[in-house]
C-alpha cells in the first residue's frame, strides 16, 4: 500500500506534466483504464453538465492532437490542493481543489478557472496511477477555453 505522500505526488505530478504540456508524461501517470471527466453544474437547467469525458485511448489521441489546434497565448499554471484520501482495497480516492492562472504572453496573469478535482488512484501496482479523474468546475465561462484537460 503506498503513503498519502505518494498519493499525493501522483496527484501533482499530473499538473506538473499538464502545466509543461508534457502529455506523454502524464498519460504515463495513468492506468490503462484512465477516465476522464470535466463536468459544471448549470444552475438553469438544475444539474451537472458533461464537458468533455475520454477514456485512455481518447485522452492520448486528444493530446496528441494539441499541438496542431490553435491554443489560448500563454500558459496554464495548476495549483492544486489535496484535502482528502479515503482508501478503499487497492483504490484511494481523492478529493482535491484547484485553481488554475492563465499567463498571457506579456506576463499578465488572471484566474482562468477553479474547481474540484475527485480522483480515483489505483494502487495495486509498482506505482499509484490515475485510474479516474472528474474535474468539477465552478466556472463556467471560459471565455477561449483550452484543449487541454484541466
Amino acid at each position: 500500500m503506498f503513503s498519502d505522500q505518494a498519493i499525493r505526488e501522483v496527484i501533482y505530478r499530473a499538473c506538473l506534466a499538464l502545466d509543461a504540456e508534457e502529455f506523454e508524461t502524464f498519460m504515463a501517470l495513468c492506468s490503462p483504464d484512465f477516465n476522464y471527466r470535466l463536468t459544471v453544474f448549470s444552475p438553469e437547467i438544475r444539474k451537472d453538465m458533461t464537458w468533455l469525458e475520454q477514456d485512455y485511448a481518447g485522452m492520448k489521441a486528444l493530446l496528441e492532437m494539441v499541438p496542431q489546434h490553435m491554443t489560448r497565448p500563454g500558459s496554464l499554471k495548476r495549483h492544486v490542493s489535496v484535502y482528502l484520501i479515503d482508501r478503499d482495497g487497492e483504490t484511494a480516492t481523492v478529493t482535491s481543489s484547484f485553481i488554475v492562472i492563465a499567463t498571457d504572453g506579456n506576463g499578465k496573469s488572471s484566474v482562468f478557472v477553479t474547481g474540484n478535482y475527485y480522483d480515483d488512484i489505483d494502487c495495486s501496482g509498482d506505482q499509484p496511477l490515475l485510474r479516474s479523474r472528474r474535474a468539477h468546475l465552478e466556472t463556467r465561462d471560459l471565455g477561449t477555453g483550452t484543449h487541454m484537460p484541466i
